[in-house]
């Protein structure tokens, strides 16, 4: 986490969605599921995510093992807010547990249909490993009637490339190894 001078290291990397930017530090930032805030409210017992989404102009904070994703608006030059972010990462991260519960978080796999199991699997293999390299992830909602529901994370929620590219990905990889008529409809985008 730090070097000799106590100073928390922090890389900065941009992502294919240019209002996100991953924050990685060199510890655990998140331990289990990654999760995704889009108000103070949904993380007011998370310190360092609270004060990140308080940021002007921040719309989500999506914390996964040692990175922090960032998305904002688009109306914010990104040097200004990326000075602030890490000063707000340095200054949170030594008095942050990774390991904290996350109020809002989603139901536990054990309880998923043996057919949302299947799908959540595919994923883990063939899609989230691109999209959490870029700083996002992908919820399944639901499937019904060979419509799957999802909901994109971290940069994935306001990329331009979400509704093209990486849609026509997930469906792809879904119609080939679980059934040739899924359809996928990610909703709540914010392009």
């Amino acid at each position: 986490m730090s070097d000799f001078n106590n100073e928390v290291k922090i890389i900065v990397q941009g992502t294919p969605n240019p209002c996100a930017r991953k924050f990685v530090v060199a510890e655990d930032v998140r331990i289990g599921e990654k999760v995704s805030f889009i108000s103070a409210i949904d993380c007011e017992d998370i310190p360092l995510a609270q004060r990140l989404i308080l940021i002007d102009g921040v719309d989500q904070v999506h914390l996964f093992e040692n990175v922090i994703t960032v998305t904002q608006n688009g109306d914010y030059p990104w040097d200004e807010m990326t000075r602030t972010i890490r000063h707000v990462i340095r200054e949170e991260l030594p008095h942050h547990n990774p390991a904290f519960i996350d109020a809002n978080a989603k139901p536990d796999r054990s309880t998923l249909s043996p057919v949302l199991l299947k799908i959540e699997e595919i994923l883990d293999k063939s899609i989230r490993p691109a999209l959490q390299f870029d700083g996002g992830d992908l919820l399944v909602l639901g499937y019904e009637n060979n419509i799957l529901t999802v909901q994109y994370e971290g940069a994935c929620m306001s990329c331009p490339s979400s509704q093209t590219g990486t849609l026509d990905a997930i469906r792809g990889v879904l119609r080939d190894e679980f059934n040739p008529d899924i359809e996928v409809v990610p909703i709540g985008l914010t392009l």
